[in-house]
């Protein structure tokens, strides 16, 4: 598995480790544990070398925000699985990757049309937004949003670490896609919940466009994968 030694790839480890799982090779771009092997994205030949001989890949993917070079990046890896005689790729896509070729999902739908295209069996796993990057801090005194209450979907890495350890575990999920989505909550609802007030204020900046996508209703959309490959409810982001 690529990326073991970020937030999501490190919760995959725990997982695996409480579940009927072969040996387990994490790699990293700059290893921090004696067992982790180094795989750098942008290192083709450390890709193929930590690969090799293993039977499934988790395709964490690229934290880099240029979509033309975190692409690159993604074909490499995928380039270098195939090299090394990896059986099957688990990728983690975005979202809405499959219909929508821009912005935040241009990257993730160019990887997945490689994936349909190439010859390595695969299974994506298109996360939403995480859960915690919505939770304010402790000592806040009040909540703000522009989402006007509409409501997002978002998951928390935990139970997306779970979804994901599923698919490399068992049988049965080559060819699938699945769309994650966690129970849908609004700011408003947030604050109410954590007995805060709450304004209506739209952030500056990147923020804003997210909420304004929020407000248009993108992030509202619901399925039940992530409950089937958990087995349960999703983790409700007011617990």
């Amino acid at each position: 598995m690529t990326a073991a030694s970020g937030a999501l790839g490190g919760l995959v480890l725990q997982e695996l480790q409480n579940l009927p799982a072969g040996p387990v090779r994490p790699t990293a771009r700059r290893p921090r544990r004696p067992e982790e092997v180094r795989a750098d994205y942008d290192d083709p030949a450390s890709m193929r070398e930590a690969f090799a001989g293993a039977d499934r890949l988790l395709l964490i993917s690229s934290p880099e925000l240029d979509p033309a070079r975190r692409l690159r990046q993604h074909l490499d890896a995928l380039e270098a699985a195939r090299r090394a005689g990896v059986k099957s790729v688990v990728y983690t896509s975005f979202l809405g990757a499959d219909t929508d070729p821009t912005g935040l999902t241009e990257a993730h739908h160019a990887t997945e049309q490689a994936l349909i295209g190439g010859d390595l069996p695969y299974t994506v796993l298109r996360n939403p937004f995480y859960s915690e990057a919505f939770l304010p801090p402790a000592a806040a005194r009040g909540v703000t949003s522009g989402t006007g209450g509409r409501g997002l979907n978002t998951a928390f890495r935990a139970d997306l670490a779970r979804a994901a350890a599923t698919v490399l575990t068992e049988d049965g999920h080559l060819g699938r896609a699945y769309d994650l989505t966690g129970p849908l909550w609004t700011f408003p609802g947030l604050a109410a919940a954590l007995g805060l007030p709450y304004r209506e204020q739209e952030p500056p900046g990147a923020l804003g466009w997210l909420h304004a996508q929020v407000r248009s209703g993108r992030y509202e959309r619901q399925t039940g994968d992530l409950e089937r490959l958990l087995g349960r409810p999703p983790t409700p982001i007011t617990r």
